[in-house]
């Protein structure tokens, strides 16, 4: 009852910062301190939202089947790549250096080469979201590996138990944890690169969208863009949450 009531209350608090951040963007733009046509209105951007919806919701279907389609291929190659990794220390030491040195290029200036190579199809979105998305899974599943409880494998091994068994029944349930933190860092990112990827070049999307309503300085439905982005990204942490809690009874207790 009191973990309840608390978080009832964080909530509240919460709500509470949004609903303020709102009244004073709006009485910035009534009070006429910012033009409406560089800062529209909260009340201007939610009817260019309900206006603009179907066309929004079009571009957004193209948009999530890039990012859930990167997002199922970045986690399959972060997963792979960390059980590889973690079973052959050899292979840790020479390409964990190049998997961290591979997230230090930024990703607008992966994108036109993508575009250049594979075309403005699905193709060079995806690769670019799973470029993006394998690396939290790699890194968190490694950090969960890792930490291990060296008693609980020692005691395994005594017992007969090979890498297989001590993978199964101890790494890879004491790196849940790391794995469902790090799908959700992946699943923001995975909407993110859609969108990146598509300022660069495509025939539909949110990113599409946006740089049209960007060179029409429509910035009221730019603003709707953002708000959906986020608000897809937000759902998008709460499902791997909620996955989170039906993966891992014992973190309930």
């Amino acid at each position: 009852m009191k973990r309840k009531l608390q978080s009832i209350t964080n909530r509240m608090w919460s709500w509470s910062a949004i609903v303020l951040i709102l009244v004073l963007w709006q009485a910035v733009t009534s009070f006429g301190l910012v033009d409406p046509f560089l800062l529209p209105s909260p009340v201007s951007v939610g009817k260019a939202f309900i206006k603009e919806f179907p066309a929004l919701a079009g571009h957004a279907r193209i948009t999530l089947t890039e990012a859930f389609t990167g997002l199922f291929l970045g986690v399959a190659v972060g997963f792979g790549m960390a059980v590889v990794m973690d079973h052959f220390d050899g292979l840790y030491k020479a390409f964990y250096p190049l998997i961290v040195l591979s997230q230090t290029v930024p990703t607008v200036a992966i994108a036109p080469l993508l575009v250049l190579w594979f075309g403005y199809e699905m193709t060079p979105k995806v690769i670019l979201i799973v470029i993006t998305t394998f690396f939290p899974i790699t890194v968190g599943l490694l950090t969960g590996f890792k930490a291990a409880d060296p008693d609980a494998v020692n005691l395994l091994k005594a017992m007969g138990a090979g890498r297989v068994q001590i993978f199964r029944y101890i790494k890879l349930p004491g790196a849940m944890g790391q794995f469902f933190a790090s799908l959700r860092i992946s699943a923001s990112y995975a909407v993110v690169g859609a969108v990146i990827s598509e300022w660069l070049g495509g025939f539909g999307g949110l990113g599409v969208y946006m740089t049209r309503v960007k060179k029409a300085f429509a910035f009221d439905r730019m603003f709707a863009v953002i708000f959906l982005i986020s608000v897809i990204s937000l759902l998008l942490m709460k499902g791997v949450e909620l996955l989170s809690r039906k993966c891992m009874p014992w973190e309930r207790e």
